[in-house]
């Protein structure tokens, strides 16, 4: 698999993946172009592979620790790889208040990594440079990712 700088302007990146480990890997290769305050936006459906796809930039950004959707926390931190990794779950996030409330734009500058699985849920509030992640379930294990 190559990735050719998916972080420039306009440029987009396809990945079809045929298992979880697939998914975990090319999230893996791809945390490894990653910056300070980056942020990753991920839309898709429920099973779509959004917690897998974390999985693997935490891994790719050197984090050994468990991983998981922080459904009713809102945020979980990953730190102690070459970045920390903020990873929130926005599926129940109904507003602003909600995302200020859980200081989502105070970590967007806390020097880390930034993730939102249902971006869908903040589009409006996403910031203009945010990487756009698109999950398309086409079968039992196959996916298709656009980045």
């Amino acid at each position: 698999m190559k990735l050719d700088s998916p972080m420039c302007e306009n440029h987009m990146t396809e990945l079809i993946s045929n298992s979880t480990h697939e998914t975990e890997a090319f999230a893996e290769t791809l945390a490894k172009t990653l910056n300070q305050s980056d942020m990753l936006a991920l839309f898709g459906g429920m099973g779509a592979g959004k917690t897998a796809f974390v999985r693997g930039l935490a891994r790719g950004l050197g984090f050994t620790g468990e991983t998981s959707s922080p459904t009713f926390a809102i945020v979980h931190e990953y730190r102690g790889g070459r970045l920390p990794l903020f990873h929130f779950d926005m599926y129940r996030v109904a507003g602003r208040d909600d995302l200020e409330s859980c200081a989502f734009f105070e970590y967007l500058d806390a020097g880390g990594v930034t993730v939102t699985e249902w971006s869908e849920n903040i589009e409006a509030a996403l910031p203009e440079n945010a990487v756009r992640v698109y999950f398309e379930i086409c079968g039992e294990d196959k996916r298709i990712i656009r980045i």
